[in-house]
Order: structure tokens, then C-alpha cells, then sequence
């Protein structure tokens, strides 16, 4: 740990910090008033899984802790937290804290999960029953205070000011959980006119709104200020109450009795009986696995990880047991010529060779700057295909080419297409680890070779270790000390190595866990097909796209105008605090939900505000959002149109992890398809030339269909035979009424459900999406449950098998592991549970696309067809085909889709035709 460094200053601004003291440094944070701040700092809308668990408290206290750890560099550290029921400040004023609203309803399940990371963190959490955090933090603090230890206190609550002293700083949220202002004995007189040992009296004068504790009239800060310094102390101030003059004189003697009873209890007890020592409050060893889990769970990315276990990197006591040694790595550069000697000495045998290709790729294309190969057991080699000779090229393209020589490969989509681009082909491709990896641990967001390295062989992937890594020029020769690329080569030799050595571990999980099957028919099969898509794309007509983005960005200035016409001047309609003002101010409209910042102004607000008043300004608002949103998307796509005319997406095997495909550059996945705009952009999707047509088919209700299979719900399984209406047929039975009777939002509510259990909706999250109250939507699962009572043990099923297994799994055997379903902690739990409801329907509609992707795939190049598959989007895929081609293609496909998985319920299939993706619509 380094021993000065930066850290903010009273204004946020960096001072110089020295390292800890001799005696150690000890922070302390008050836990529920921090994570209190965190979750105002962060919009809840924004940090929810999909299984509606709310993370913002969550993000923002460990991005604040992070801070902390680095910053502060502190040897001991505790969080306190509150507990519920009364303490002995309830019973000497009843009141206490009366008027309190209750915590946001997304608040107090996110508590648990800090918690629960603290202790994977080995932090230790203290807290007293009958006795408040600040009790507790008060009596750590006078503790250290004897031991000679310097202590910090990251606090939102003021009262915390008093325990400040020369050795002891409170750290002050402002606006952000990040923004720490450093209350020192002199930063606190000079904000409040008195030391931090008279504060307390300040507070009792002054009061407390949020502990209902009530101030003297007309009594600010700064009169109480002038009293305190002039008398000395509160006591010295109310002996001599009467030689105070005016008002405010007599509103304090007439509320004495208040003014004591409020500095009784606003003073912090620093003889808890806290049973931990300081000097134990040592971080202990951080189980790393396990905060992997937990923040897979909640779907975090890899950047606040990378920053936890930096720190945690960092961190001189309780930092995580060190990797074991790297990877011993032999490297030779062949001479010209003697290539194909090599492979045919060391990468012939049919044993498995690592691949590391080193270059650039994506948009469908690619270039390799160098290739390293590991064999088994003998050295590593480093070429360019740049410098080969016509023999080694042939003796590369060869050897890549032999399906009959097994190969590893990390991450291997884009070095395709890179090979691809330098006219190789690649076949034998036995692993590839990143997709390995994301069969054995589905929920993980972070499949970077040197992270996996870490996780599955303890090995670090980094310099190298000691002597290990020799570079020789040709095969025997002597090491070349000037070649200044011998470093990058060697880097390159050495990710070889490591692909190949995690490739080895990780097919012993992969038997274990019984996913071999699924990489080896599915995923590497698939990574071929995505590619070739990747490479060829799909048309767009950029002239369109342009008139289209003029008339979104007309829509928006026009709704910008009007936005000014309705208030009756100009503002800026992307400005939270203006917006407030106006909404909730100027037009008094009425409030929506509080934030740290004020109302809330997002879109669903407006959405609100819309229905329950007459003025136009938040349905302007609305669609002036609308609109932008709209524009935003037309220009991605414009930019990321080729010069081949063509629009070449990046698709993702590894993120969701029910196993479905997400797309990049552009996100294909996320243009509106439901609404008249995102029809209207899917027209620049165009057939290309040499082609008749874009074709599009998807299943229809493939989740329900498979709900109906798995649960063997005979009554479910009737509903999908009669040919009706599905939804208007689940309707009908549910509510005990004809279907001709079914209205739209009988049917409209039941589709939702119907989607809710096959995603694993809970109660709470189908009363918002229906606007119904939670019981409400309790009433409409019975009424389904009565009808379908074969979903609901199927369901109840589900989980209790994944309890007992510790895993869901799909038709196809993909596996999702849940450690958390027998988790003592109750959110963890029940966020387990939405998983294990969501994953076999959800990964099974996952696993039935891809292998109907293959199908189709092998179909046409079995018939060679010059038609091509060119997107998939969720559950539809979309075809480029000629005229001659058009009938046979649309009954490959359809047989290919349909029969892609023998369910007890027809698999149906929609397809269409025309000459745009919109028009090819069914």
C-alpha cells in the first residue's frame, strides 16, 4: 500500500493523505444513513435485474466503500447499523422520530445485500440492540481514542459532528455518495460558529426535523450560535435565561424543558456494550468467489468489481491469498521455410494446441498481426502472416484449416473473422474458453481470459514469472535480445499457453456439470454461423435513414417550441432541476415520487402527471423524449453503416445468462417493434443486391409453449390445440366466460401474466406492470392457478428441485446455478426463486433458436442456396433470399423452426416476405 496519495478536501477537492499511523487508523461507517444516501444518489429505475430486485443502495455504498478503502487506507474498519425496535431514547421521549415517512418500498432488501457483502469482504458489522449505529460508532471511536488510533466516520448524520476531535473526522456526504467533505474541529466551528464539543448544545437549541425533535422558535443557527460562544454552554445558557432580551429570548425560556430534553437525546453514548475490540476490527480475507456470485446476481458489470478487487489487490491486511505461479512459456520464431517442420513435429500428434491471435476485428471483419500456437507438451511459436513465405503461409493455412487438429481458442468469434479477412479458414476448434466458461458459470458477467485464469486455475496471466519465457529466432537458435517485439510476442505465446491449459480445466467442468454436450452441438457450432452473419450483414438505405433522422430531430425541436409556447418561456427540457421547477412550482402540478434532488421527473412520471392533469407540458415532455430517443437511434445506425452499404452488428454469446443472443454496434435487438416509429425504422432494413427479398419467421409464443410442455398442463396444452386466440382462450377459462366475450383488457391483463410466469414475475412486479394493486394480482394468479393447476406445481416444482440441485436447467441441459435458494438471507432468497422460475423456460426458448439457427444454416448450405441468414432478433430470424430460391427457403425454414425441438404443443411459425424488414413483417 502506498504510503501518501490523494484524497478529497473539504471542497472535494484532492489533498495530500498521509498512510495510516503507527497505531493504525480506523474507519467507521454509519451503515443505514449511508446506504440511505446511496440509494437518493443513484435512480432506482436505473439499477434493477430483470427479476426486479432494486441494486442502486447496493452499487452506490460499495462504490462509495471502494472510495474509502483507497482513499483512507485505513488497518481497522466496522460498519454500525441500527436494529429495529425501540431504543432508550423511545422511552424517555415517545416521539422520537415520529412522522418518519417509512423507507421507499425498494429500499430494505438492499440493506440485507450489503450486509451480506461486507461479510464476504471479511468487514466486520456491529450493532447493539436498545441502542442506535451512532451509539455504537461514539463508543468505537472513544475506544480507539485510549488506543492511540486516528479514526474517520462516514456519516450522514450530524450528530456524528460532536465525537470530532484531532483525531477523529467525520466524512460528510454532500451530493453524491462520492463527494466526502472533511469535517475537522476547524471545518465544523467554521460552518456552525462552535467547537464539535459544543454542537450538541447547538442541536438542541436548533432541533432535529428528522428525529422529531423540535427547535426553539425563531432560534437559528446562527442566534444559537452567538448564545453558545457568549455563555460558554447550553447549561451556562439556560442558568441564564432570563438575561436574554426580545422574541427569541422568551420562545427559549418558554421551551426549556424541550431544548434539555432534546441534549439528552442527542447525545451519543460512548459506553455500548460493544463486545469487539478496535484493535480486532481488521478487514479479514475477502472471499472473492463469493462477491462473484453475489454481484453476477445482481447483475452488475465488471467495472465495479475490477475497482473492489483492486482495492482489495491493494490492501496490505486481509487482502486474498495470492495466485499461484504463471505460465512457463518456450518461444520460438521459426525460420523461413521450416513452419510446417514445426507443425508437423510438435502440432501434428492430435493432441489440443492453444491459439492466441493477436489484431483487430468486429463490423464483420477483421486483420491478424501474429499468431501464437502452444502445443501440448513442447514450446510455443510466434508468426506474422505478414512475413511468411508462400510455403509457411501454405503450411499455416493447413494446419488451421485440419478439422483433424483440435485447437483452443479464447474468445474466438472475432479472431474468425480476422482469419477469415487474411483468406485462412479455421477448423478443429475443440474449446473455446470464454464460451466454456459462460456454460459453466452462466451468471457471470466477466469472461476475460486473465479474470478466468484467476477463477478456474488460481494462475495469474500477466508478465512473466521469473526466467520462465525464452524467445529464440529459429527453431535451436539463440535468443535475439534486439528484437524489440519480443516482448509482445512473448505476451501472445503466453495467452496461447494459458487458453490451452484453461481449456483442459475447464472440459473437466464442463463434464461435471454436464455442459460438454451443449458447447460442443451448440455454441461452437453457433459461433461459426454468427460470424458468417457478422461478415455478411444487412442492408440499409442510408438516403432513408437521413430523412428519417431530419424528421425525428424536426419532432424534437418542434416539441421543444412548443415546451416553450406552454410555459410562456424558453428552458432546457433535459434539465432535471428546471423541470421541477416548472412542473411542481410554477404550475404546481401535483408532486410524484420524492428523490434526493426533489420530485422525480422520468418518464414514468410524466406518464402520471399526464393522466391525472389537463396540462399539455408532460405530454410534450413525453414525446419530446419520445422523439430524441427515436433521433438517437437513427443516428447510431447511420454511423454504423459500412462502406459496403451494409450494417454488420456484433453478436454476443456470453452476456445474458439464459443463454439468449445480445447484439452491439448496432443493438439490433432494441429498435421498437410495437410502436409505428420502430416499425418505420426497420424499413431501412433492405434487401440487397442479387436478392429478391428479406424473409422473416419467428415462433409464435415459444415461452408459453414451452410452459405448456414442461408443466404438462392438460388444460394449458387444450388451450394451444383449439387454433383460437391463445391469450383470448386463457381469458375465457380463467374468468369463467365465453372467448367472444373476452374485452382487450381481460385479454391484455392475461397476456401479461401469461409472460409474468414464464419470466417469473412476482406479485409486486405484475401489480406495476398492470397498474393493479398487489393483492389484486395475487386474485389473478389464483384465478390462472385454479384453471392451470398443473403450471402451478410445475412451477412450485421448479423450485424446489433447484433448491435440492442447486441448479435449473434447460431442455437442452444448460444449467443455472443458485447457491443463493438456500441463502439464510431472505432477499438473496427470494431473488433466487425469480431466477429459478425464469431460467428453464426462458434458456430452453434460448437453446431452440440457436439450434434452429443451425438448422436452417445446415439446410442451406446442404441445398446450396445462395439465400443467406442474416439477423437474429430475439425469436425471429431474417433471411436474404433470390427469386428463384423464395418457395423452397420458406419451407426450409419453417420445417428447420418447427422442428428444431419436439414439444408437446406444435412449435408455430410465422413467416413473411418483402422487400424491407418492415414489409417482410407477419
Amino acid at each position: 500500500m502506498a504510503t501518501t496519495q490523494q484524497t478529497p478536501g473539504q471542497n472535494g477537492t484532492p489533498t495530500s493523505r498521509q498512510g495510516p499511523p503507527e497505531c493504525g487508523r480506523l474507519l467507521l461507517l454509519d451503515g443505514h444513513s449511508m446506504a440511505f444516501r446511496a440509494f437518493y444518489a443513484l435512480p432506482v429505475e436505473k439499477f434493477t435485474t430483470s427479476t426486479g430486485q432494486s441494486t442502486n443502495a447496493i452499487y452506490g455504498f460499495t462504490s462509495m466503500l471502494i472510495k474509502l478503502l483507497r482513499d483512507e487506507q485505513p488497518t481497522h474498519i466496522a460498519v454500525a447499523w441500527d436494529l429495529s425496535g425501540p431504543t432508550f431514547r423511545d422511552e424517555i421521549y415517545t416521539d422520537y422520530k415520529a412522522g418518519r415517512a417509512e423507507a421507499p418500498a425498494e429500499f430494505p432488501s438492499q440493506v440485507e445485500f450489503v450486509q451480506e457483502l461486507l461479510r464476504m469482504l471479511g468487514v466486520t458489522s456491529v450493532s447493539v440492540a436498545g441502542y442506535e449505529a451512532d451509539d455504537v460508532i461514539a463508543t468505537l471511536t472513544a475506544r480507539a481514542r485510549e488506543e492511540g488510533m486516528e479514526t474517520l466516520i462516514a456519516s450522514g448524520d450530524r450528530d456524528a459532528f460532536q465525537l470530532v476531535d484531532e483525531s477523529c473526522t467525520v466524512l460528510y456526504p454532500g451530493r453524491s455518495v462520492s463527494d466526502l467533505t472533511r469535517m475537522t474541529p476547524e471545518a465544523v466551528e467554521t460552518k456552525y460558529g462552535v467547537p464539535p464539543e459544543r454542537y450538541r448544545d447547538l442541536a438542541a437549541l436548533v432541533g432535529e426535523k428528522a428525529d422529531n425533535l423540535p427547535g426553539v422558535p425563531g432560534v437559528g443557527p446562527k442566534t444559537a450560535a452567538k448564545w453558545i460562544t457568549k455563555y460558554g454552554s447550553l447549561d451556562e445558557l439556560v442558568a441564564r435565561a432570563d438575561e436574554l432580551t426580545g422574541k427569541a429570548g422568551q420562545n427559549l425560556r418558554d421551551h426549556l424543558d424541550q431544548v434539555l430534553r432534546n441534549q439528552q437525546l442527542n447525545r451519543l453514548d460512548p459506553d455500548v456494550e460493544v463486545e469487539r475490540p478496535v484493535r480486532e476490527l481488521t478487514p479479514g480475507e475477502a472471499d472473492r468467489s463469493g462477491v462473484h456470485t453475489l454481484f453476477d446476481n445482481l447483475e452488475f458489470a465488471s467495472t465495479l468489481r475490477d475497482r473492489l478487487f483492486a482495492v482489495l489487490g491493494d490492501t496490505e491486511e486481509g487482502a486474498p491469498e495470492a495466485a499461484d505461479e504463471g505460465f512457463t512459456v518456450d518461444l520460438t520464431v521459426p525460420a523461413p521455410g521450416a513452419l510446417g517442420a514445426w507443425l508437423e513435429a510438435n502440432a501434428s500428434d492430435g493432441a489440443r494446441c492453444g491459439l492466441a491471435v493477436a489484431g483487430t476485428w468486429g463490423a464483420g471483419t477483421g486483420g491478424v498481426g501474429g499468431l501464437a500456437l502452444a502445443s501440448g507438451s513442447g514450446p510455443a511459436i510466434f508468426v506474422d502472416p505478414a512475413d511468411l513465405g508462400a510455403e509457411d503461409t501454405a503450411a499455416l493455412a493447413s494446419w488451421l484449416a485440419d478439422p483433424e487438429s483440435p485447437k483452443a481458442l479464447h474468445d474466438a468469434k472475432g479472431p474468425l473473422l480476422a482469419l477469415w479477412a487474411q483468406g485462412f479458414e479455421l477448423h478443429g476448434l475443440t474449446s473455446d474458453t470464454a464460451l466454456a466458461a459462460y456454460i459453466v458459470q452462466p451468471g457471470g458477467r466477466k469472461f476475460e481470459l486473465p479474470d478466468l485464469c484467476r477463477r478456474f486455475l488460481n494462475r495469474e496471466l500477466g508478465e512473466q514469472q521469473g526466467d520462465s519465457g525464452q524467445l529464440s529466432l529459429d527453431i535451436g537458435g539463440a535468443v535475439a535480445d534486439d528484437d524489440h517485439r519480443g516482448a509482445e510476442r512473448l505476451e501472445l505465446a503466453t495467452r496461447a499457453r494459458a487458453t490451452l491449459d484453461l481449456a483442459a480445466g475447464l472440459d473437466l467442468d464442463l463434464d461435471k456439470r454436464g455442459g460438454a454436450a451443449l458447447l460442443r452441438d451448440v455454441e461452437l457450432p453457433l459461433l461459426r454461423v454468427l460470424a458468417r452473419m457478422e461478415r455478411t450483414g444487412i442492408a440499409a438505405d442510408r438516403g432513408y435513414l437521413d430523412s428519417l433522422e431530419e424528421e425525428f430531430a424536426a419532432a424534437v425541436r418542434q416539441a421543444v417550441d412548443e415546451a416553450h409556447r406552454a410555459v410562456g418561456r424558453e428552458f432546457n427540457l433535459g434539465s432535471p432541476k428546471q423541470l421541477q421547477q416548472i412542473l411542481f412550482e410554477e404550475l404546481d402540478l401535483p408532486k410524484t415520487k420524492r428523490i434526493k434532488t426533489g420530485y422525480t421527473t422520468d418518464a414514468d412520471a410524466l406518464a402520471w402527471l399526464a393522466e391525472r392533469t389537463d396540462n399539455e407540458l408532460p405530454v410534450i415532455l413525453l414525446r419530446h423524449r419520445d422523439q430524441t430517443r427515436l433521433r438517437t437511434t437513427v443516428e447510431g445506425l447511420i454511423k454504423t453503416i459500412a462502406e459496403d452499404g451494409r450494417i454488420h452488428t456484433t453478436y454476443n454469446q456470453t452476456v445474458a445468462a439464459t443463454g439468449r443472443l445480445s447484439s452491439v454496434e448496432p443493438n439490433l435487438q432494441n429498435i421498437p417493434v410495437r410502436t409505428d416509429a420502430g416499425r418505420r425504422i426497420r424499413r431501412a432494413f433492405v434487401v440487397g443486391e442479387g436478392y429478391a427479398d428479406l424473409l422473416t419467421a419467428d415462433y409464435s409464443q415459444i415461452e408459453l409453449r414451452i410452459m405448456a410442455h414442461l408443466s404438462e398442463d392438460e388444460a394449458l396444452i387444450e388451450a394451444f390445440q383449439t387454433g383460437h386466440d391463445f391469450h383470448a382462450e386463457i381469458a375465457a377459462r380463467v374468468f369463467g366466460i365465453g372467448v367472444d366475450e373476452v374485452d382487450g383488457e381481460a385479454r391484455a391483463r392475461i397476456k401479461a401474466m401469461n409472460y409474468g410466469l414464464a419470466y417469473g414475475l412476482s406479485e409486486y412486479g405484475l401489480s406495476q406492470q398492470l397498474g393493479i394493486t398487489p393483492k389484486e394480482a395475487k386474485g389473478l394468479m389464483d384465478d390462472f392457478f385454479v384453471q392451470f393447476g398443473g403450471v402451478r406445481d410445475y412451477l412450485r416444482a421448479v423450485v424446489d428441485r433447484a433448491r435440492r440441485d442447486g441448479y435449473t436447467e434447460t431442455m437442452l441441459g444448460r444449467r443455472r446455478y443458485l447457491p443463493d435458494l438456500t441463502s439464510d438471507n431472505r432477499q438473496r432468497r427470494d431473488m433466487a426463486e425469480r431466477m429459478a422460475l425464469n431460467a428453464p423456460i426462458q434458456g430452453s426458448a434460448a437453446d431452440i433458436i440457436k439450434v434452429a439457427m443451425l438448422d436452417v444454416e445446415a439446410g442451406l448450405r446442404e441445398g446450396g442456396y445462395r439465400s443467406r441468414m442474416l439477423l437474429q432478433v430475439h425469436d425471429e430470424l431474417v433471411l436474404e433470399v433470390t427469386e428463384d430460391e423464395l418457395d423452397n427457403v420458406r419451407k426450409l425454414v419453417s420445417e428447420k423452426m418447427s422442428g428444431a425441438y419436439d414439444l408437446r404443443v406444435p412449435l408455430a411459425v410465422s413467416v413473411g416476405i418483402g422487400r424491407d424488414w418492415h414489409d417482410a413483417a407477419h
